[in-house]
């Protein structure tokens, strides 16, 4: 892959569905921020997947209990108990409503850097709107190397050429995301 973001295969969404749009711009962003020296931070997307596969032994543990049902009444309460339905499904929806919420990527900080915190970078493509927003923001804002989020607001339909294969205009959206991450960088250097 060229440094510009150009590829040989373009990528293409379906323009009728707003979902494969943000998808595919989402999967771009991480290229480029990927592309630009930060290592992406999976502690989280860990965490989730230990989490549902706790959820999925308890399924399979009450499933396939040793003892039918009259003898097994006090255990089978107890994995409905603890099964997603209350403990860790709230756990889950915490875990994204206070720390996920809109982000598409977590990141370290790259190797050749005086930074102590990484980015999260979050995006918006609110329904029945082509209205797409970017925001690039410190992983640790209390952090003394934390910047302020910056953020842009485009409309999508400055990346895609209007085909009817909707083919993105990955050239334009690579300079787009690397200008909001030097426009993060460069405030950090101003502090």
């Amino acid at each position: 892959m060229a440094s510009n973001g150009t590829t040989k295969n373009p990528k293409k969404a379906n323009l009728l569905d707003p979902h494969s749009i943000k998808h595919l711009l989402d999967e771009s962003v991480t290229e480029v921020v990927k592309s630009k020296g930060y290592p992406e931070d999976v502690k989280l997307s860990n965490l989730k997947l230990l989490i549902g596969t706790v959820i999925i032994g308890i399924a399979l543990l009450a499933q396939f209990y040793n003892k039918k049902f009259p003898e097994n009444r006090n255990f089978l309460i107890g994995c409905i108990i603890s099964y997603p339905f209350f403990t860790f499904n709230v756990l889950l929806y915490l875990l994204s409503y206070t720390k996920e919420k809109n982000a598409i990527l977590f990141t370290y900080p790259p190797a050749d850097s005086f930074s102590s915190t990484g980015l999260v970078v979050s995006s918006k493509l609110p329904r029945f709107s082509d209205m797409y927003t970017l925001t690039i923001a410190s992983a640790d804002p209390k952090s003394i190397s934390a910047n302020k989020p910056v953020h842009f607001t485009k409309s999508v339909t400055k990346w895609y050429k209007f085909t009817k294969d909707g083919e993105l205009v990955e050239g334009l959206f690579w300079k787009d995301v690397d200008r909001l991450i030097d426009d993060y960088n460069s405030g950090r250097k101003s502090k």
